[in-house]
């Protein structure tokens, strides 16, 4: 039985989705944008080139998925990804839709301003939406 656990500040920022294969797929509570991160279920993973291959082609495959869920949900001209993971250790995969004229395109979504938590209405959308493109309901 693995001991994951999800770290505190990716619970008090986030929103759950769905258990994948792999990782937990999040909401990041800022509405400014369509923003997922998913978390693998590795038991004190933090860098991405420490991890097996067959670990990365699974996370690979799911964020790919999640990707072609999100540009077919928003139509965003961009899918950013990146872990970047500075404040946060544990390994975690941001991505992100942008198009030009969102929140401080082109330049990056974090630190930037003040966050836009989701009402409990349009957090409940977006999660039931990828939830259904995800065959989970």
């Amino acid at each position: 039985m693995s001991s994951f656990s999800l770290d505190p500040t990716l619970q008090a920022d986030t929103l759950a989705i769905a258990s994948l294969e792999t990782c937990e797929l999040l909401l990041m509570n800022d509405s400014r944008w369509l923003w997922f991160i998913l978390v693998p279920r590795i038991e004190n993973a933090v860098e991405w080139h420490e991890l097996f291959s067959d670990q990365r082609q699974d996370i690979d495959l799911e964020i790919a998925n999640v990707a072609g869920i999100m540009k077919a949900i928003t139509g965003c001209e961009k899918i950013n990804i990146a872990s970047l993971g500075n404040s946060v250790r544990q390994l975690h995969i941001h991505v992100v839709a942008r198009s030009e004229g969102d929140p401080n395109w082109p330049k990056p979504v974090w630190g930037f301003g003040e966050k836009s938590p989701y009402t409990p209405e349009g957090s409940t959308q977006i999660i039931e939406a990828v939830r259904d493109w995800l065959g989970f309901q």
